[in-house]
């Protein structure tokens, strides 16, 4: 994580969450994450085509020149690079993964700033997937004319899937059911696995297998 805002939120909901894969949506006081409060956004999953904005910061409104609340998360997006944030997305909710990927964000006359925007699981009302997320809209410069004009596009420039728990958690589920709890304890205390990779527009070509919805790339490198 490269910005002190994604860095920020990522620590929170650790603290939060705890042993469990991820927190409550009733547990976030916008209190304790006031200083970043504007570029925060919390997303309800409604199906795999529909991540609506359910809260926005302003910050990140002022980035779009409007008001977020009722848009779909997707639709900021065409193509491969709408299909990749679509995969991340269902790694989020299904499988309690926490999600990275840096974006340039375009205004109309070709003028562009690097942003950094990261998606956590929540759960709500205790269901069974995590159908709300919390995410940030993090720029890494602050350009003169951010909130005169809009943001058009945002091609993708780099993509990141993170297991706060070594592994996605319907694996952790299955080794849990056979294991001891000294065994699942030593897990808990081992650094987050990360999964690095392209958009799928420069991937590298590579030998890939799928694992549910999610495309893993065997010996692939990101530069």
């Amino acid at each position: 994580m490269k910005n002190a805002v994604t860095r920020s939120l990522y620590d929170y909901w650790t603290r939060l969450r705890g042993n469990r894969i991820a927190p409550e949506r009733g547990e976030i006081e916008p209190a304790d994450i006031r200083t970043i409060l504007g570029d925060t956004f919390i997303l309800e999953a409604a199906d795999r085509d529909s991540y609506v904005f359910r809260l926005a910061g302003t910050r990140m409104c002022a980035a779009y020149c409007r008001e977020l609340k009722g848009r779909n998360f997707l639709d900021f997006w065409t193509g491969k690079d709408r299909e990749s944030i679509a995969c991340l997305l269902a790694a989020v909710v299904e499988d309690g993964a926490a999600a990275v990927f840096g974006l340039q964000a375009q205004n109309e006359r070709g003028q562009s700033f690097a942003t950094e925007v990261m998606l956590l699981p929540l759960k709500h009302e205790g269901g069974p997937v995590h159908t709300r997320i919390l995410g940030c809209f993090a720029p890494m410069e602050q350009p003169y004319w951010l909130g005169l004009h809009p943001v058009l596009r945002q091609p993708l420039q780099s993509l990141r899937l993170i297991w706060p728990d070594q592994k996605p958690a319907f694996l952790l589920r299955a080794d849990q059911i056979g294991r001891g709890n000294e065994a699942v304890a030593a897990d808990m205390a081992e650094p987050p696995a990360i999964i690095m990779t392209r958009p799928a527009r420069t991937a590298t070509p590579s030998r890939t297998r799928r694992v549910r919805h999610l495309q893993v790339i065997d010996g692939g490198r990101t530069d």
